[in-house]
């Protein structure tokens, strides 16, 4: 039998069809159709299968990458499948919205030397839909029940990993969150062109059905104290993510007209979920006829750019302070915006909200220059004198990043260390905080980051978790 790896020489990269952008922005479905078998098989066959993976070494999980190339290539679905899973709790969620570009295929070794990249994102979400189709993914369930129970603060993509990894270890787990359907930002932040909500939904269903309790519309501290939550539970990690929206302070800012990011998609997500949202229909959170001018340069002011092409937007810009190869969302995501209609303003930074507090007319904006790297390598930028410039706007958008909430004022714990960015302090490599018991993982410890970061550090909470509860039932660790 003829080896079925190593055909980058024969087989040629091929991306999955991606939906013309006069087809695709008609409606908010993901724009990739899925691979048919015989492709991804091809495709996967295309891996070099390295000595030294360093695909694997880009991927934040540290997934198996070559192992399961290999196992799709040679006709080994199910084998595939349950190496992915292996390491990740969510692979058809990660192989749609991670910047594979910027991770473990920019760093496929192909890439490096000169050949087409392995198209890795694509083949792991073909993994995940097939087992989802075929019945390869199965409710947990645990070899035996610990008697001890967790609680999980935020049901987002960190607090769901350690979710699943919990459960499965045995633990009775818990998940609170603020909004009224679970999910975090996989529901309510990144829009249905990227994620189809069914695709995060099923995910939900297999951690219900296997014995993982949602508490949806609590929020700790309001609903429900948070003494009261360590009381209920013999662990609780925090995984509330950062939803603060950085703001703009340039002058009108504070005008009508002037929203958050966030604001803005939970609004537009809300309504494909067929939800009442008056500040959608009057038209506060609705791009419609508009002329929209998005502030930042991340993944979450391509999700707005891209979600207000949808809503039919009469024009859509981009500004973004430093040029294309500095900016922090993904290349692949800049391509599609600008395939379906939006203007990038390249090194450009607003310098005036224009129009009045009833609303706004347009933004001044002052042209920038790259002037130095930082000690991080990241360019720093200064103004161009002479170079301001005005571009038409109804409806101003900050992408702009998010900020942690002041837990410990909302918990009522001032015991809870925060560092200096107002993230949650935890020990060193490790997920526990300042306080017994209390462990924390995802962006409210990093940073706004990647879904694929938040997954990781779910995943790691959990097995620390584990350990901890497991030495303290053995009398190691001090009630």
């Amino acid at each position: 039998m003829a080896d079925a790896n190593q055909k980058f020489v024969l087989v040629p990269h091929a991306g999955p069809v991606k939906a013309s952008a006069a087809e695709r922005v008609a409606d908010f479905g993901e724009i990739y159709s899925g691979f048919a078998e015989q492709v991804a098989q091809s495709q996967s066959s295309r891996c070099a299968q390295c000595g030294v993976p360093f695909c694997q070494s880009g991927c934040p999980l540290e997934n198996n990458i070559p192992d399961w190339l290999r196992l799709a290539a040679e006709g080994r679905a199910e084998e595939a499948w349950a190496q992915a899973e292996a390491t990740s709790a969510m692979p058809e969620i990660c192989g749609r919205v991670c910047p594979q570009d910027r991770l473990c295929e920019g760093s496929c070794t192909l890439e490096q030397s000169g050949w087409d990249t392995v198209t890795i994102g694509s083949v792991e979400r073909w993994l995940g839909d097939m087992a989802f189709e075929n019945g390869w993914v199965t409710p947990i369930a645990p070899r035996v029940e610990r008697g001890q129970s967790v609680g999980v603060v935020g049901a987002g993509p960190a607090g769901l990993a350690a979710a699943d990894r919990l459960r499965a270890a045995g633990y009775a787990v818990t998940v609170y969150d603020r909004h009224d359907r679970a999910g975090g930002l996989l529901t309510y932040g990144i829009p249905g062109f990227k994620l189809e909500k069914h695709v995060v939904q099923r995910r939900l269903d297999r951690l219900a059905a296997g014995g993982v309790t949602f508490e949806l519309g609590v929020e700790i501290g309001r609903d429900l104290a948070f003494a009261e939550l360590r009381a209920r539970h013999d662990a609780v990690l925090v995984a509330t993510g950062v939803y603060q929206a950085r703001r703009l302070t340039a002058p009108g800012c504070g005008s009508q007209g002037v929203i958050p990011a966030l604001d803005y998609l939970i609004a537009s997500n809300r309504k494909g979920f067929g939800d009442a949202v008056p500040a959608f229909d009057d038209g506060r959170l609705n791009a419609q006829g508009k002329r929209v001018v998005v502030i930042g340069g991340g993944d979450t002011a391509m999700d707005c750019v891209r979600t207000a092409v949808r809503q039919g937007a009469a024009t859509v810009t981009c500004l973004y302070r430093r040029d294309r190869a500095n900016m922090p969302g993904s290349a692949r995501e800049v391509a599609n915006a600008e395939e379906e209609g939006v203007r990038f303003e390249w090194l450009a930074a607003p310098r005036a909200v224009l129009g009045g507090a009833d609303g706004v007319t347009g933004v001044r904006a002052a042209r920038m220059a790259l002037a130095a790297q930082d000690a991080d390598g990241r360019w720093t930028v200064e103004e161009v004198q002479g170079g301001d410039f005005e571009t038409p706007a109804d409806l101003v958008i900050e992408a702009l990043g998010f900020e942690p909430e002041d837990l410990p004022a909302l918990f009522d714990s001032s015991d809870l260390a925060l560092t200096e960015w107002g993230t949650i302090r935890t020990a060193r490599r490790t997920k526990a905080t300042t306080l017994e018991g209390v462990f924390a993982a995802g962006d409210i410890v990093r940073g706004a980051s990647l879904v694929v970061w938040a997954v990781r550090d779910g995943q790691d909470a959990a097995a620390e978790i584990d350990a901890w509860l497991r030495a303290r039932a053995s009398g190691r660790v001090a009630a």
